[in-house]
Parts: C-alpha cells; structure tokens; sequence
C-alpha cells in the first residue's frame, strides 16, 4: 500500500522535474537543429502551393498516418508483453489498493473519459472564438478537430492491434483516457500561447502542467485497474506524438509558420 502511495508521488514529481528539462534541453536543440528547419521549409512550400487550410490538413493526415505505423508494431510489442509485464502488475496492484484512495483515484480518470472532455472541448472553442474576433473560426474548427482525430487515430490503432483489455477494466491500447488529456489541455495550452505573449518559463509551464496530468491519469488508470501497465506506457507515448503533429498543423493554419517565398520553391540550377 506504502509502494502505491509513492508511486503516485513519482507520477507527480517526476513529470514536474521533466517539464522543464525536456523543454530547455532536447526541445531547445530541435529547434534550433537541422530537422527543424527542413520541417519549416516543407511546412512552407505546401502553404505556397495548397494555401494555409490545405496545407494544415496535409500535415495533419500525413503526421497521424506516421502515427499510426509507427505504434501498431508497438502495440504488437505491447500484445507480446502481456503476461510477462501485465499480468503481474495486475495481480500485484490488486490486494494493495486502499478503499479511500481508491475512490479518489476513481475520480481523478474520470477526467480521460469522453464525455467531461467533450464539455471542456466545446467550452475552450467558444472562448477562444471570442477572443480571435475576426480569425474566430480557427479556434472553432481546430479546437474541436482535435476531439475527433485523436478518438479515430486510437481507434484504428486499437483495432489494428485488437489486445483486447483486463478482466477488470475495458481499457484498450493505448490508453485513450491518457491521449485526450493531452490532445485537450495541450490544445488549450497551445491557443493560449499564441494568444497571449507569454515569456518561455509561462509556456514550459504549461505544457508541464499537461505532462502531470497525463502521467498521473496513466497511474490512476493502472490503480484502478481499468488499464494494462504497458496499454498506459504507451499512451503516454501516443498522446504527445499525436499532438505534436496537430499542434504543427494549427501553427501552420493560424500563420505562426512563415510563407516560402517564390524563389525558394524554384528548382535549383
């Protein structure tokens, strides 16, 4: 019982201490990196040929297809791993779970599930309407574009790799409660950013804020037993890879991605 309540301080303390690290270390070598240069060059010349709205849904389609190929072996992985990882932590979790922890615990997932986040979805895309005035249809169409493509690129994962779920929960792979806190507060997050000039540290925080809740409703969904171990690992991969693609494509339709100018798209000599 002791182990259960440190490891749900872990699933706190250690996505605050990674927040910024992530953000001040690899994150700011990828921008300031090769890779992220060809990726704004590519972004430009789709926006010089398709225009901003087309371009946006190519990025997003073609980022969600990479998506997909690259957790289905994942989840075979996953698949594999079931009785030597899932099974134990199952039968280990199980006798230590404390009743009043456990009803807070019951609680706190119920912050993944659809349809709460359906509310803050629709809430976050009128508020962010209002505040864009004229360009009010961005957040009106992005906002809640993000609900839906992270609910079928799940789904076609999930069905591609069909693991099934644990006798005591109906939770597929991956963790979809753990990838719509992501795609919803780090969408909310993300138009916050670029709504108002926040300093560096206000953003690191935010996305850090996000990170937390992820991390602790993986915890909660493997105390609860509504997921396996490796179902939640792997949402935490999932939702961040997802967004990242989503988050580049709203870069691109709000213009925060710069324009390729006519003579960069000429062939070379």
């Amino acid at each position: 019982m002791v182990t259960l309540y440190l490891i749900a301080g872990l699933a706190v303390i250690l996505p605050v201490a990674a927040g910024p690290l992530l953000a001040y270390g690899p994150g700011r070598r990828f921008a300031r990196s090769a890779a992220a240069g060809r990726i704004r060059a590519a972004t430009g010349g789709l926006v010089a040929a398709l225009g901003r709205p087309g371009a946006a849904v190519t990025v997003v389609l073609a980022w969600s297809a990479a998506v997909v190929a690259v957790f289905w072996p994942i989840g075979e992985l996953a698949h594999a791993l079931e009785h030597v990882v899932d099974w134990p932590v199952l039968h280990w979790v199980a006798p230590r779970r404390s009743p009043g922890f456990e009803d807070f615990n019951w609680l706190y997932t119920a912050l993944g599930d659809r349809y709460p986040l359906k509310w803050v979805t629709v809430a976050g895309a009128l508020v962010f309407a209002v505040l864009w005035r004229r360009r009010f249809w961005i957040p009106l169409v992005a906002i809640p574009a993000q609900f839906v493509l992270e609910q079928y690129v799940q789904a076609i994962i999930a069905g591609m790799v069909d693991r099934g779920h644990p006798p005591t929960g109906l939770g597929t792979y991956p963790s979809g409660g753990i990838a719509r806190i992501v795609m919803v507060f780090g969408t909310l997050a993300l138009f916050a950013a670029l709504t108002w000039r926040f300093t560096t540290r206000i953003k690191v925080a935010l996305g850090t804020g996000v990170l937390v809740l992820a991390t602790y409703e993986g915890y909660s969904r493997v105390y609860v037993q509504k997921h396996w171990l490796t179902d939640v690992i792997s949402g935490l991969m999932f939702g961040p890879a997802l967004f990242a693609g989503f988050a580049l494509s709203v870069c691109v339709l709000a213009g925060v991605t710069r324009k390729a100018s006519p003579r960069a798209l000429e062939p070379a000599a």
